[in-house]
């Protein structure tokens, strides 16, 4: 199957220009990182769980998951991101396996997995039946009682973002904030090219429903920042021993709390079979 079949060019190009290797190396992608393996540490209920990593990049998930003892498959339709992840995997001893392939359409055998993370797919499908569809495979390999974890973007996110550093006030960067808060299409205008390519950006409830179209029990909707990421001193606080214990004694608080989740970038859903 050629690349092009799997994502648009314009995502491609997208991730051949970011590094996503080093993102969750440096400023808010550090803190991400540790926050995300917590909600997903949350899930795994026993040793040795066989995980499929569906949008799962450079594999950094994937190598701490392997790490971890867990049996892990990554699939990634990104060609830069199957070659990091393919030397990431070759370090270590238990290796993690590494497949082209996207969430639509796994190459994988049904009910063979106890946890499948859905990294990145919902972020870029941009229509709902192919949500939906990603969704499905997801719950075809899945094991009975498996579990589904999976990330997405508030509708709120770009919004939030723009208040805080002005850019609200730039006409293209407003129209988009516009198009996100009512559809969920994001676009990234020609004037900011840097912002993330072809994505959809979810409002929670319609995350709730798209889950529970395909039959899974919602367990939970967690926020993954949170609103601690609105401290002014976010940075130097969460660096800060007493200041950070506040933070994420707040962030655990209300990470459940749909009322307050339109405040957090991103959120996971968790979801069984």
């Amino acid at each position: 199957m050629s690349k092009k079949q799997l994502i648009s060019k314009e995502l491609e190009n997208f991730y051949n220009k970011a590094s996503e290797e080093t993102r969750l190396e440096k400023g808010m992608g550090i803190f991400e990182f540790e926050r995300i393996k917590e909600l997903i540490t949350k899930h795994i209920s026993k040793p040795n769980c066989n995980i499929i990593d569906v949008g799962g990049g450079t594999g950094k998930y994937s190598e701490w998951l392997a790490k971890e003892g867990h049996i892990v498959h990554l699939i990634e339709p990104v060609e830069k991101h199957i070659k990091l992840a393919k030397k990431r995997a070759n370090k270590l001893k238990n290796k993690f396996s590494v497949t082209v392939g996207e969430a639509k359409d796994l190459p994988l055998k049904q009910e063979t997995a106890d946890i499948v993370i859905l990294h990145g797919p919902l972020y870029h499908l941009q229509k709902r039946e192919d949500r939906i569809s990603a969704i499905n495979e997801a719950k075809r390999v899945l094991k009975k009682g498996g579990i589904v974890l999976a990330f997405a973007i508030n509708a709120t996110a770009s919004t939030v973002v723009g208040l805080m550093n002005g850019m609200i006030h730039a006409n293209s960067f407003f129209e988009m904030c516009k198009e996100e808060l009512t559809s969920g299409i994001h676009n990234a205008p020609k004037d900011f090219p840097f912002l993330l390519a072809d994505a959809y950006y979810h409002k929670p409830q319609d995350l709730k429903s798209e889950f529970l179209e395909t039959n899974f029990k919602i367990l939970n909707l967690s926020a993954v920042e949170g609103m601690i990421w609105l401290d002014n001193e976010y940075f130097a606080n969460m660096l800060d021993k007493k200041k950070s214990k506040t933070l994420k004694t707040l962030q655990e608080l209300t990470e459940n709390d749909e009322y307050l989740l339109p405040f957090s970038p991103h959120m996971m859903i968790a979801a069984q079979k």
